[in-house]
Parts: structure tokens; C-alpha cells; sequence
């Protein structure tokens, strides 16, 4: 398998912001829309916030010094925009970009390619209380904040990805409302998820004209939508959803149009779009990021469908562990769209009752065998012709699970929340073994 990925492949792993930084109240850091959700009751399963969540604020050397210890060539973070900008407008805090600057150097300084994801979900609650993303206001203030970025680091990363996973920040966020802000309304979804688009493709026009050297795009979530029976109505269904959640953006970004039967179904509550906006969201990018974690099997009837009751894999999250999905939506991008640009796969991984560490081990064979699996299926994509050209973990390590709190476990690095001591698992040491293997050297320790 090693020899399907070329010299320059980025193999890494992933974090964001406000589940692993901490330190909520420091560098002038004004509060997020995560910091007040996590104060609603019963907002998060168990009652948990992020304000230390794995402390990496102020472990940064020796989280860098642990992701180096895997042998990775890239890593992926967001940064905080409430702790380079407060109120999301107005004075940047030299203090906070100074963390990302060491961040960065860090990074350098070992070898490794800094991956940015601007927006991972954390937007200044000081926007919020003007509107939040159902403001258009809020998509320029995305674009300062981008440009800001890109003057003060663009020149040390590697690639900067504008937003994660907006399908989470508009649906689970605005319309399911478990998400923050936690608003229950598809109109205002339908409105946010268009101005995340429209400031994704304005930010990008804006960076590249300050001068922006790295690698420009966005991630997506996504995962192949398939009929739960052969039956004309489950199909139907299925059709819709993936209209709903890939198409709706990967649409636009790519043919500069939102699915029409998305539109019409929305009716009244379909968002307004002004002249020269969807022109703004097809800005061409360098690359399109992916999340992969599950497929999904949709039934006419609405009711969900559980893999577990047909007897299949799934993780602590009830999602199926199915690498096929992988290839089959890697192939059905490739097919979807002729000017798809390089992929890469900024999101992998799974949530597993780990066991206890003992004798300063962790065996969390499940993971380790998903990432296999999962690389595997990579492999299988690139042989039939999509171009990817990274994959990247999730997660480095154990972290703030969002509505879950601390109760699920991503991370191929335990974490004591007590003691923050870090202990990679066997996942963790199989993927470095793996990393060794493919760069043609002697693994460090044979297979965990």
C-alpha cells in the first residue's frame, strides 16, 4: 500500500481551536459562541466547557514535540478568531497571534507543514449578539479577519482552509440547534450557510490579492448518501439528501449554483442571494478538504437507519465503520465534477471506548484497525484516478467532543483531563511505524 503514495503525499494529523487550546481568558481572548453555549443547561452532555479543555496553550512546545514524535509532514489546526479579534471587528490582539506565530515556527522548526483552517465554528460572541452568520455583515468581517491572518502568517503556511465543515455550522448550529448558537430555525440555517459560502469565496479573492503564497480552499464534510432499499421512494431520498448536505455545497463552490430541488423545497425560506454572490463562491481554490466518517442510509420514511441493528461495525458514536464510503465518495466527487481541484483528506478518524492505559499503554486496536482500513480505501481512490494528495487524522488527540463534551474519545493520544498527561495508543504508534515504512525507513518499534 505504501507505494501509492508518492514523496510529497501530506500524511498528518488534526485538531481545532476551541476543543484542545484552553485558556479562554488569556491574550485578550474575547468569549466565542461555544464559550456561552457550553452555559446552557443541558447544552452539553456532561455539563463540561472548553475553558481548559487539553490545555494546549500553555503545553505547545511539548505537543509540538509529540506531533514530531509521529514522524507526520503536516498538521492541521484552527486558529481562534476571538483570540486574534475579540469582537470578531475592531483592534487584533498582538498577544493572541503570537501563539499562532510560535504555533507556526514551531511547526517549521520540525519539519512540518502548517496546515490553518480559519473558522472552526468558534465566531466572536460579540458578532453573535449583532446576528452572527444570518448577519451579512458578519461574512466582511470574516474577510478582515482572513486577511489579517494572511498578513501576519501567510507566508509560513502551507495552506489555509477558510471554514470547517460549514454543513455543521449552518444545520447543526441554526437549524437542529445542538450546535452553537443553538437556534432552531431553517430559514436563518439556509441564510447562514450562504453567507459562510459567499465569505469563503470573498476571503479568498482578498488573500490572494495581498499577495497569499499558500495553498487556498475549504473542507467539507461529507459521505456517500445511499437508498436503505431498492424501492423508487428510498432513492428518491437518497437523491435529496445528498442534495442537501454535499451538493448543496460542494455545488456552488464547483458550478456556481445551489441543487435547484433544494431551492424550491426550501420555498420562503431559501436564502437571499444578491448579484455577483455565487460568481464570489466559485472563486477557484488550490484545494478542497474532506471529512470522511460515515456513509449514510436514508429511508423515504425519515426514520433513521442503524447499522448496529443490521449487525454491522460502528463506532461510540453509532456512526458505521464503512471505508468503502471513502473511495465511493472520492470517486463520486471525481465524477461530479471535471474541475475538481486536488483533495485532501483533512478529517479520518474514530470514537472508541478506549481502555484504560496500562502499563503505560493504551490498545485501542478498533482505531488502529479503522485507520488501516481507511488508508486502505484511500489507496483504492487514488488507483482509480482521483487525485488526492493529503490525508490527515482526526484526531491528535482526546479533546472537547462539542454537545458531547469529554465523554467521546477521537484522539490517537489519550489524555488524562486530570493530569493533561499525553500517552499515545497503539493507533498512534502503528500510524508512525506506518509513516516510517512509507518514507522507506526501519519502523522505531515493529507494528503496535
Amino acid at each position: 500500500m505504501h507505494q501509492q503514495f508518492p514523496a510529497d503525499f501530506l500524511f498528518g494529523v488534526a485538531t481545532s481551536s476551541f476543543q484542545i487550546e484552553g485558556a479562554v481568558h488569556e491574550h485578550g481572548r474575547g468569549e466565542s459562541i461555544w464559550d456561552r453555549f457550553c452555559r446552557q443547561p443541558g447544552a452539553i452532555a456532561d455539563a463540561s466547557n472548553g475553558d481548559i479543555a487539553c490545555d494546549h496553550v500553555h503545553r505547545l512546545e511539548s505537543d509540538l514535540d509529540l506531533i514530531a514524535s509521529l514522524g507526520v509532514n503536516c498538521y492541521r489546526f484552527s486558529i481562534a478568531w476571538p483570540r486574534v479579534q475579540a469582537l470578531g471587528q475592531g483592534a487584533f490582539s498582538s498577544e493572541g497571534m503570537d501563539f499562532y506565530k510560535r504555533l507556526v515556527d514551531g511547526l517549521l522548526q520540525r519539519g512540518i507543514k502548517p496546515v490553518a483552517t480559519l473558522y472552526h465554528w468558534d465566531l466572536p460572541q460579540a458578532l453573535q449578539d449583532q446576528g452572527g452568520w444570518a448577519n451579512r455583515e458578519t461574512v466582511h468581517r470574516f474577510v478582515d479577519y482572513a486577511r489579517h491572518v494572511q498578513k501576519q502568517l501567510g507566508d509560513r503556511l502551507h495552506m489555509i482552509s477558510t471554514h470547517n465543515e460549514p454543513w455543521c455550522a449552518a444545520t447543526l448550529g441554526h437549524d437542529i440547534g445542538i450546535h452553537a448558537p443553538g437556534i432552531k430555525n431553517r430559514a436563518i440555517a439556509a441564510q447562514v450557510s450562504h453567507h459562510l459560502m459567499l465569505s469563503h469565496g470573498l476571503a479568498l479573492q482578498a488573500m490572494r490579492a495581498d499577495g497569499a503564497t499558500a495553498n487556498l480552499g475549504i473542507v467539507l464534510n461529507m459521505g456517500p448518501s445511499v437508498p436503505a432499499s431498492p424501492m423508487p421512494e428510498d432513492i428518491a431520498a437518497a437523491r435529496r439528501a445528498d442534495a442537501l448536505s454535499r451538493r448543496w455545497y460542494s455545488d456552488p463552490l464547483l458550478r456556481g449554483l445551489y441543487p435547484q430541488e433544494i431551492i424550491e423545497e426550501l420555498g420562503a425560506d431559501a436564502p437571499k442571494i444578491e448579484a455577483g454572490d455565487m460568481a464570489a463562491i466559485q472563486t477557484p481554490m488550490d484545494h478542497m478538504g474532506i471529512n470522511y466518517y460515515t456513509r449514510h442510509v436514508v429511508r423515504a420514511s425519515g426514520e433513521l437507519w442503524s447499522a448496529r441493528a443490521h449487525g454491522l461495525p460502528v463506532s461510540e458514536m453509532e456512526w458505521e465503520i464503512y471505508p468503502e464510503g471513502l473511495t465511493d465518495i472520492l470517486c463520486l466527487m471525481k465524477a461530479d465534477y471535471p474541475h475538481l481541484p486536488p483533495v485532501f483528506i483533512t478529517e479520518n478518524g474514530g470514537a472508541f471506548p478506549d481502555a484504560a492505559i496500562a502499563d503505560g499503554h493504551v490498545q485501542d486496536l478498533d482505531r488502529k484497525r479503522y485507520l488501516q482500513e481507511h488508508i486502505a480505501a484511500l489507496a483504492v481512490a487514488r488507483e482509480r484516478g482521483v487525485r488526492i494528495d493529503g490525508y490527515m487524522v482526526w484526531s491528535l488527540m482526546d479533546n472537547f467532543e462539542w454537545g458531547y463534551g469529554y465523554a467521546k474519545r477521537f484522539g490517537i493520544v489519550h489524555v488524562d483531563y486530570d493530569t493533561q498527561q499525553r500517552t499515545p495508543k497503539a493507533s498512534a504508534l502503528w500510524y508512525r511505524d506506518f509513516l516510517s515504512q512509507w518514507r522507506g525507513l526501519k519502523p522505531l518499534s515493529g507494528q503496535a
